[in-house]
């Protein structure tokens, strides 16, 4: 994926804008209402691109999501283990969303690349409404993306959790990151590996009928 302008604004509006008002607010509204805050950008982004192109920004609004499930841990407790668990709480909902999105006519995966391909390209979402609807690798390739995501990230949310409740905090706090790293890592490369094969099978028939001519 080339670094587009449309890319930059998208990372910058759903993940440094927020950080930001986050970070910024703390001193003066506390956690729930800087996390209130830092749910600003994405949000407007998303309401932005409705009264534009008359759709919903997946992506923003699982930022917003995530921001809420956060804002709505905080009521299970102020303890250091409620506390760890609550890091685990945003990344397990947003695999049971992917996990359940694989019931309906299309996947959770399928909104969010749209809404990239969207900002790379004039015409991107009709371009990629056309690809879904004309080739089944495609849509049998993006429901297996929200499979393994949807599965990668349920079950790091629930190894997280067991070890939040099992292990000794200080444990937990050492090794946690490296287990998050590792399966977000491995899911990423998987990914591109993937991509690259559906891409070499999808060109393969092309290369062969111009060898034909």
């Amino acid at each position: 994926m080339k670094l587009r302008p449309g890319l930059v604004v998208e990372i910058a509006v759903n993940f440094v804008l927020p950080w930001l008002a986050y970070r910024l607010t703390l001193p003066h509204l506390g956690e729930t209402g800087a996390l209130l805050a830092s749910a600003a950008p994405p949000l407007a982004w998303s309401l932005v691109e409705l009264a534009r192109f008359r759709r919903v920004d997946a992506l923003s609004m699982m930022v917003v999501a995530g921001i809420v499930l956060s804002i709505g841990a905080m009521a299970l407790g102020g303890s250091p283990r409620m506390l760890l668990l609550r890091e685990s709480l945003v990344s397990g909902a947003v695999g049971v969303a992917f996990l359940l999105s694989l019931g309906l006519r299309r996947p959770l995966i399928f909104y969010l690349a749209r809404a990239t391909v969207a900002r790379e390209m004039e015409g991107g979402a009709q371009r990629f409404e056309t690809l879904w609807r004309e080739r089944p690798a495609v849509a049998s390739s993006m429901r297996l993306m929200t499979l393994v995501w949807g599965v990668g990230l349920t079950g790091e949310t629930a190894l997280r959790a067991w070890l939040a409740l099992d292990w000794p905090i200080e444990r937990f706090l050492a090794v946690s990151p490296f287990i998050g790293y590792g399966i977000y890592g491995a899911m990423a490369l998987w990914t591109l590996r993937y991509r690259q094969t559906v891409r070499s099978r999808a060109e393969a028939p092309l290369e062969t009928a111009h060898g034909a001519n």
